[in-house]
Parts: structure tokens; sequence; C-alpha cells
């Protein structure tokens, strides 16, 4: 049986990831799931693959707001309800979607704690952006997520790449939603149509990683695994590919412990990557 053994809600988007029992699944994907994000002075997103220093930044989920903590600068709560104000136009790669600016003294606390210029905003329920419309259904939203509401990755996954490596990597590294146990390695590639606790999901692209993943969450230090190794077993169509990424069409509650079924699989040349042994202890 495959069975769901990890659920992580990323709040704000690149920093800490929040371990989650219990997650609701709403439109636009887990429940505050990148609902915040920072931009520096020109209104652009920033992340870890250019401050790596973000990812010493530790997000926490609290009954009225999320509280982040620096081990410098102390916490900051940011409550859930926040004061309107009029939304913007921001940036996430090549789609512009709408935020408000939330508070001059979070921008200032983050700004203090990243040691650069930069301002927190935040996505309301009324800023709708839809998911890539070549691989979803219209009407399918997301949050500030780089694309998609979900990343699926399965344990046997990590389990495969950590016996290629010298030194194993923990799940943090690639920022899932979703993690599985059961199943074969890579057996996510594959899932086209799956449900969990009744609530449906779709494969909709093999998830292309970047230099992120060679950051340590704990130190902010980069490196060059896992790419290095990814690389040699991993590419397709010169991307390196680990995970995939969903889409869903109804919501409700998931939790660690749920069946993950799959009912139906990919057929495409483009979600199979070529199997290669390991060669490397």
């Amino acid at each position: 049986m495959l069975q769901v053994s990890e659920l992580y809600i990323y709040p704000i988007k690149s920093l800490g990831g929040v371990a989650v029992q219990n997650a609701e699944v709403t439109r636009r994907g887990l429940q505050h799931d990148r609902r915040w994000m920072l931009v520096n002075e020109h209104g652009h997103f920033i992340t870890q693959r250019g401050f790596p220093q973000m990812a010493l930044l530790k997000a926490s989920i609290q009954s009225d707001g999320i509280t982040v903590h620096h081990q410098s600068s102390g916490s900051l709560l940011i409550p859930f309800n926040c004061e309107r104000k009029p939304l913007q136009q921001f940036a996430v790669w090549e789609d512009t979607c709408f935020g408000q600016y939330v508070s001059e003294e979070f921008d200032e606390w983050f700004s203090e704690a990243l040691n650069m210029k930069c301002r927190l905003i935040y996505m309301p329920d009324d800023s709708e952006r839809e998911v890539d419309q070549r691989y979803a259904k219209p009407g399918m939203i997301t949050s500030f997520a780089d694309a998609y509401p979900f990343l699926l990755i399965g344990q046997a996954s990590l389990n495969d790449l950590n016996k290629r490596m010298s030194l194993p990597l923990p799940m943090n590294r690639f920022r899932p939603n979703i993690v599985f146990t059961g199943g074969e390695a890579y057996s996510e590639d594959l899932m086209n149509e799956i449900e969990i606790a009744g609530i449906t999901f779709y494969g909709a692209k093999l998830c292309a990683r970047c230099v992120l993943t060679t950051i340590d969450q704990q130190t902010a230090v980069k490196a060059k695994e896992p790419l290095k190794t990814l690389a040699s077993y991993r590419m397709k169509n010169n991307k390196i590919m680990f995970g995939q990424n969903l889409i869903h069409e109804n919501t409700g509650i998931i939790s660690v412990g749920d069946e993950l079924k799959v009912l139906s699989t990919h057929t495409e040349e483009r979600f199979i990557v070529a199997k290669k042994p390991i060669t490397t202890a």
C-alpha cells in the first residue's frame, strides 16, 4: 500500500517548510502554502536560489498567524488577518499575479534578518493565479508557488538517490508538499490520477530541479550535491527531474497515514525517464 508519510506547508515562498500531520486542501493548494512572498526594492520575487540565507528563517503555523524565527533577529508574528491594502502586480517567473504589501514594520524585520532590502507581500483570497493551461483545466489556481499547487515525492526515490551518494540528504532539500512510502523508486513519475482521502489529484509535470536543492537548510551552505549525482541518471530534455507536480479538482483534509491510491498512470513520453542502475555506493 502507498501511504502518505509526510506533509509540508511553506507559508512564505522559499523559507523553511512546516511539517504537519494533516492539512486542508483548498482551491489553490494546501491552506497557507506560499500565500506570502518576499520581493526586493523593485518588486521582483526573491528566493534561496539567489539568497541562500533565506534558509535560516524558520516558519511555524500558529492559531492566529505565521511565526518566523531568525537566530539573530528573534521572532515575528504575521497575522492571518492583515489590513487590506490595494492590490499590485507582481511576477512569479513568467506569470503576473496580484498581491498586497503587508507592513513596513515587517519589511524592516526581514530586511535586517536577511541583510538586504526586501518587502513582504500577501496573496489575498480574491487574487487568483491560474495554473499553466497547457497542463491544467481552466479555473485551476495556485499561490506564489513556482508553478503548481503540489509537489509529490516518494520516499523510495530519496532512498535510491542517497544510495548513490557518499553523504545522504534529507527530504527538505526537495521541498515536497506530499511524501509517500511504498512502491518503487520514482513511481511518482508515472502517476496520472491519484486519490488521497477522497481528493483527486492529477500528475501535471515532472519537476525540474535547480540549485536550491544544493543549499543545506540548516546552515544555508551551498554545495554541488545532489544535482551532480542526479544529473548522472535523472536527465530529461537537459533538465534534472525529481518528483512530480500535481494539480487537483476538489477540496478536503489529507493526513499523514492516508492511503494514496493510483487510479491511472501516464503513458506520454515526457513522463518517462530512463532507469539507470546504482553504480556508486
